[in-house]
């Protein structure tokens, strides 16, 4: 896949423009969205993300856009898990609702820096070590073992995340700060001296989460594809409409009981497929004399897609007959 540099700087100019015009109409003007807003900004940026993945196909063949769409699927599965972290951060700081857009917003930008950092390092990683498969492999199996063993719960969350993170607690300790939100100013000056407001802090905690996200993401989207325009511009998608499935969703996030186990089954998939792909190039000299190992079998894109599908289907409708079930019995007790 042949992609040139003026493609690549007008993807940037475009991805930068979707923010700034989401930052002018929406965010600029604090207010909290209401369903139907949330639920039309969602539909666009996902048609959006759609049509790009069609026009990838009609420029550079139906292999790279199969590799698209399964790229942006998991990293749009991967958000929403995201979401509830941020749900956890916006109520353990109290943040008024009409001010969530722009930490969201915040958050998002410092995602997306974040990430494209990463798709570059990985992306020059692998041009000049292949043994790099076995890290992201091996990564992303542990991390779904982690994954499977968490519980999300809005109303009783881990411990840890009761205690502010390490960025927040030295921003404390260096600059004096306000407990009460001024709006969304993110400095205040009181009594002749500035001081940081919660709504910095939150922008910090979350933008800090961010690198973890990213850390599980940059690997999972390699495991599908090792263009970095495609793993660029799946996670810019992802992210793009992320603010509006916040809100969008957010009453459903506490529903998606079984996601956690879902998106581990994912991980641990593409994990899979990547240590086998480590073995079908191999060159360490411990593994096979530093031969390719040539039984290791290459897992298509269009199996992993039909997987990663699959599994959001299946986790999805466990989630909600779990707490269907959960509901008429808490029901038929309380009566």
């Amino acid at each position: 896949m042949d992609v040139s540099g003026w493609v690549w700087a007008g993807t940037a100019v475009f991805v930068v423009g979707l923010i700034f015009f989401d930052f002018f109409a929406h965010v600029r003007t604090p207010h909290a969205p209401s369903f139907q807003e949330s639920a039309r900004w969602s539909i666009f940026y996902i048609g959006l993300a759609l049509v790009f993945g069609v026009v990838v196909g009609m420029a550079w063949g139906w292999g790279p856009g199969t590799e698209y769409f399964a790229g942006y699927v998991t990293e749009k599965s991967l958000s929403v898990d995201n979401l509830f972290v941020f749900l956890i951060i916006m109520t353990k700081f109290a943040v008024p609702r009409e001010y969530q857009q722009k930490v969201l917003l915040v958050g998002v930008v410092i995602a997306l820096v974040l990430r494209t950092i990463f798709i570059l390092a990985g992306a020059a990683a692998i041009e000049q070590f292949s043994w790099v498969f076995y890290i992201f492999g091996l990564f992303l199996v542990y991390t779904a073992v982690k994954l499977a063993r968490e519980h999300h719960d809005a109303e009783h969350p881990d411990p840890r995340m009761e205690r502010d993170g390490f960025a927040v607690r030295m921003l404390k300790r260096v600059l004096p700060t306000t407990e009460e939100y001024h709006g969304d100013r993110l400095t205040v000056r009181i009594d002749g001296k500035r001081l940081l407001t919660p709504m910095l802090l939150v922008m910090v905690a979350i933008g800090s989460t961010d690198i973890l996200f990213a850390l599980d993401s940059i690997p999972a989207i390699y495991g599908l594809t090792e263009e970095p325009y495609i793993v660029f511009t799946a996670n810019a998608f992802a992210l793009l409409g992320l603010r509006q499935l916040y809100f969008l969703i957010g009453g459903l996030l506490e529903r998606l009981v079984y996601l956690s186990q879902g998106l581990a089954v994912i991980l641990g998939f593409i994990g899979i497929k990547l240590v086998l792909h480590a073995l079908h190039v191999n060159e360490l000299p411990f593994i096979n004399n530093g031969e390719h190992v040539e039984w290791a079998p290459e897992i298509p894109i269009w199996l992993s897609l039909t997987v990663i599908l699959g599994t959001l289907a299946v986790a999805t409708v466990a989630s909600l007959l779990k707490t269907r079930t959960d509901e008429r019995i808490a029901s038929s007790t309380e009566s």
